[in-house]
């Protein structure tokens, strides 16, 4: 009973949280329309073909400074109710979007939520949904060599032996009509499905094949489909906060051991903290979502104050490093460096910014 009133409790905390968005944004709403109105009293004090005073156009950037502010709060503000339509949770989103009084033609559902909902049917043991949406995006899956068509039908064929005996007919029927375009990828695959047709007297559960009836078939099938879908439309699979908090609890730990040492020596202030970590973060591939560039020179990650630059002759090095090779500024012309890695002489100005 404690765990029912605590949620109850967190429930009735998050509704009362949207509802008072919706009455903060009447609130802003109205004076965004106070500014407007200000401002337009203001210049129709003038003929047409006057000039905005000085004291008008102070008027005029205060009122749009003010403007941009009170809409860039109202729409953070807006922005947990996307997320959770974002989640899937459509029944949770639509009470809330009709409680706090929001338009419901103003919330513009993402595809994760029907993603998601696939998602929950094939943990389910719902295959249509995700048939269905694979059959729709068959050409685009099979350009980006994915697995999770056959591993669908593979799914609905075991499916169907658990039926026994009787239902021999129907799985082989089933196999000649949704088989045939994976025989070239997955030859083998689809002769250990037919092996399992032998076994149907006694159980495919009692098989050599009992494998393919296990529950983590299931749950990997429905993994591979979040991630491909996703891959294909565009859209992340995790949210960013969860990335952004998964990053950090593996970043902690070494963080927060430097720091102690760092303490322990009394050299707390060599990290300015501005442009880069002082270590190096190990982070997941998962995790990796851009081209980095580490200087080989100077050992260190580009950024936008010293990016890399690429030489005549092709190798590239850090804006940091150009200079100091150079002994000035790039831009003096009448210098000759000589590249650190081949024997070609160029002039620091020819030195091109690149983009990774």
């Amino acid at each position: 009973m404690d765990s029912c009133a605590a949620v109850e409790k967190e429930v009735e905390k998050v509704i009362n949280k949207f509802s008072a968005i919706n009455d903060h944004s009447q609130r802003i709403i109205g004076d965004v329309i106070a500014f407007i109105e200000k401002l337009r009293s203001s210049i129709a004090e003038g003929t047409p073909d006057d000039k905005l005073t000085p004291g008008q156009v102070e008027v005029l950037n205060d009122a749009l400074k003010k403007v941009k502010d009170k809409l860039h709060r109202l729409t953070t503000e807006h922005r947990d109710l996307h997320g959770t339509v974002s989640k899937g949770m459509d029944d949770v989103a639509d009470a809330l979007i009709k409680e706090s009084g929001i338009p419901a033609e103003d919330i513009v559902p993402e595809p994760y939520a029907k993603l998601h909902r696939i998602w929950e049917a094939i943990h389910n043991g719902n295959l249509a949904p995700a048939l269905e949406w694979a059959a729709q995006y068959s050409d685009e899956l099979d350009a980006r060599n994915s697995a999770l068509e056959f591993k669908l039908h593979r799914l609905a064929f075991m499916q169907i032996l658990n039926g026994g005996v009787q239902a021999q007919t129907e799985a082989i029927a089933y196999a000649r009509t949704n088989f045939a375009k994976f025989v070239r990828r997955f030859e083998k695959d689809i002769q250990i499905l037919m092996g399992t047709l032998i076994y149907l007297p006694i159980g495919v559960h009692n098989s050599p094949y009992k494998y393919l009836t296990a529950p983590e078939m299931w749950i990997e099938t429905a993994d591979v489909f979040l991630k491909d879908a996703c891959q294909l439309l565009g859209i992340n699979k995790d949210s960013p906060l969860s990335v952004i908090v998964n990053a950090g609890c593996t970043a902690l730990p070494a963080l927060l051991n430097l720091k102690q040492v760092m303490m322990s020596r009394q050299v707390t202030g060599i990290w300015s903290g501005r442009d880069e970590l002082p270590i190096e973060i190990d982070l997941e591939p998962e995790n990796r979502f851009h081209s980095i560039f580490a200087c080989p020179i100077l050992r260190q990650q580009s950024s936008e104050d010293n990016p890399p630059m690429k030489l005549l002759c092709g190798h590239v090095i850090s804006r940091d490093a150009l200079n100091k090779l150079s002994n000035g500024p790039i831009m003096n012309n009448t210098f000759r460096l000589k590249c650190p890695y081949c024997p070609m002489e160029q002039s620091p100005s020819d030195a091109k910014l690149i983009y990774f």
